[in-house]
């Protein structure tokens, strides 16, 4: 490559493509690896950087012919497991096949995230082919809990995922997932056996499914921004849609700060996390609210903290100052959403300008049965389950 070529090659940011799937063997890697041996037939310089076959042998049929960057050696696993970051950048190919997105480098400190060395492959104008399954976006963690009953172990920032240029939802008809499953094409036939008579039954598959389908379309369907009423947003003749949540310092804040996220992401607006306490009075412990802010950030939105003796009126002040169209809030069986302000009935009104609001309660922890199909309930508009 001529010094002309390889300066012009940086100066473009790569592009990325996310092939998204919303359970285990559903094709995602299997379609990851058939572009890359498209694009590398069409004369594209094409290398694997990391690719997770799990000993599938149609997986691993797939990675016959393409160039394989040897990975770097994780110490005390003598193994080659992860990206050699360094010998992909000296390659400088034109693609990079990178599987699992939402995975942790063991080679970095702190073992941050895999989605880290890809912006930097990115930003070394190298486009980029990845995988990532619904169960590790940062908006759907408490909702993926609650229907397989397994908390994800890594996620990645959704702001990561939309930034790409391209997203394809591999899609797999539920039966024939639990039919490969059970002919021991995904996993070993004893661990298939488990999870077939737990969370991969058929009813949470099919909400998986509808669950990354609902995501991809307020995804696609995001860009074009709604507006609101010039009349409801004096010397703004164009407003995006904002949505406001009050968090506290308990664990259902994350909850909450999800669910405002994906009300946001429906409308294709803006995400606003507040934490407000009364003056002299503790607030949220330092390690709460670095998460609530790691959470909020991952999420595209933005973390404010107030202080006011009279809380509620605070948090009305500043939706109305940041012409919120929507203030979400949490409420615990024991307490009310008149406890919290003071409002009767579903729409807030402060001054001039309406500002919808949502309630949404924090169920006692249930421990998951064998097999316990997600219920449900009506989607209250602006909400993406």
């Amino acid at each position: 490559m001529s010094a002309d070529a390889s300066h012009q090659k940086t100066a473009t940011r790569g592009r990325l493509r996310i092939y998204l799937g919303y359970a285990p063997g559903a094709g995602a890697t299997c379609a990851l690896l058939r572009e890359g041996r498209q694009r590398a037939g069409r004369g594209a310089d094409v290398v694997v950087a990391r690719v997770q076959t799990h000993g599938r042998p149609h997986t691993q049929a797939l990675l016959a012919g393409l160039d394989i960057i040897p990975g770097a050696t994780v110490r005390n696993l003598g193994a080659a497991a992860e990206i050699n970051l360094g010998a992909v950048l000296a390659r400088r190919p034109d693609v990079t096949l990178v599987d699992e997105l939402a995975d942790r480098s063991l080679l970095r400190t702190g073992h941050a995230p895999r989605w880290q060395d890809v912006q930097a492959l990115l930003a070394a104008g190298i486009d980029v082919i990845s995988t990532v399954s619904i169960s590790h976006l940062a908006s759907l963690a408490d909702v993926v809990e609650k229907i397989t009953g397994v908390a994800p172990a890594q996620m990645v920032p959704d702001l990561v995922v939309r930034a790409a240029v391209e997203i394809e939802l591999v899609d797999a008809v539920p039966e024939d997932l639990r039919q490969r499953m059970a002919a021991g094409h995904i996993y070993p036939p004893p661990q298939a056996a488990a999870v077939l008579g737990g969370w991969f039954c058929s009813p949470n598959l099919s909400v998986l499914r509808e669950l990354a389908l609902r995501w991809l379309a307020a995804t696609l369907t995001g860009g074009p921004r709604r507006y609101r009423p010039a009349a409801c947003v004096p010397g703004h003749v164009h407003a995006r849609e904002k949505v406001v949540v009050a968090v506290g310092g308990g664990p259902e804040s994350e909850r909450l700060i999800r669910r405002a996220a994906r009300i946001a992401a429906r409308s294709g607006g803006d995400l606003l996390a507040v934490h407000a306490t009364r003056p002299g009075r503790p607030a949220a412990g330092r390690a709460a609210i670095t998460a609530q802010q790691q959470l909020t950030r991952a999420l595209g939105g933005s973390y404010h903290q107030l202080a006011d003796d009279d809380v509620p009126a605070a948090l009305l002040a500043f939706a109305h100052a940041e012409n919120a169209t929507q203030l979400v809030l949490g409420a615990t069986r024991n307490s009310r959403p008149s406890a919290l302000l003071p409002w009767r009935g579903p729409r807030l009104r402060y001054s001039a300008a309406p500002v919808a609001s949502t309630c949404t309660s924090s169920p006692a922890h249930r421990q998951p049965t064998a097999c316990r199909p997600l219920q449900v309930n009506p989607t209250r508009k602006g909400d993406q389950r």
